[in-house]
This record gives C-alpha cells, sequence and structure tokens, in this order.
C-alpha cells in the first residue's frame, strides 16, 4: 500500500485508500508516458512532499494495471541512459480515470458533508 507520510509534527505515515492509488497513477499518466520513478516522483512533487508512494506498492499497481488494458508499457532509455520502463494510458485507462474520477468526486463531497459544522 503506499503511503502518505505527514510533513506535520508527528510524522506518521497514513495508508491511501484503496483505489487512491491507482487514481493518482491514472491521472499522472495523463501528462504523458513515464517510468516507474518519474510516476512516484511526480506525485510526490505534486502532493507538495505528502504523498510519498513506495516502490513495494507502485509496481504491483502498474503491473495490475497493465494487466487490466489501463496502461500499457514499453521499454526505452531513461534521462540517465538506463533501460527502463515506459508506461502509457490506454483509452480504457482514459475511460477508468473518468469513472474514478467521478467515485473519488462523489466520496470527497459525502466526506465534507459529514466533517462540516453541523
Amino acid at each position: 500500500m503506499a503511503t502518505a507520510e505527514t510533513t506535520g509534527g508527528a510524522g506518521a505515515n497514513i495508508e491511501l485508500m484503496q483505489g487512491t492509488l491507482d487514481l493518482l497513477v491514472l491521472r499522472t499518466l495523463t501528462w504523458g508516458p513515464m517510468h516507474g520513478y518519474a510516476v512516484a516522483r511526480q506525485i510526490r512533487e505534486r502532493s507538495r512532499e505528502v504523498i510519498l508512494v513506495e516502490e513495494g506498492a507502485l509496481y504491483p499497481a502498474l503491473h495490475r494495471m497493465e494487466r487490466r488494458g489501463w496502461i500499457k508499457a514499453e521499454w526505452g532509455l531513461s534521462e540517465n541512459n538506463r533501460r527502463a520502463k515506459y508506461y502509457e494510458l490506454t483509452v480504457s485507462g482514459r475511460e477508468q480515470l473518468r469513472r474514478e474520477l467521478v467515485t473519488w468526486t462523489r466520496y470527497t463531497e459525502a466526506v465534507a458533508r459529514v466533517l462540516a459544522p453541523a
């Protein structure tokens, strides 16, 4: 499971909700093909260092999404001339991202309603 490390005082780790990693990876790949390390780096940077995706969670998620046909992979050379597997969204992956965004929006709106002062 991916963890989001808080940047505040406690420094405790928070596990991401089931399915959130898939949503983050699919969204990240809308910016173009990337190798796994770049995906994790983009998520970390765009979350302002709050969400740190561990390799042990990322690569099984990438392989699962590839098996489901949401992403495809191709070998290439990384920025530092190393062989790396580059992942890219498929049409099916874009459709899945749209479905997951609808679900995520409904979920976060519902949580916000519960947390709001009465």
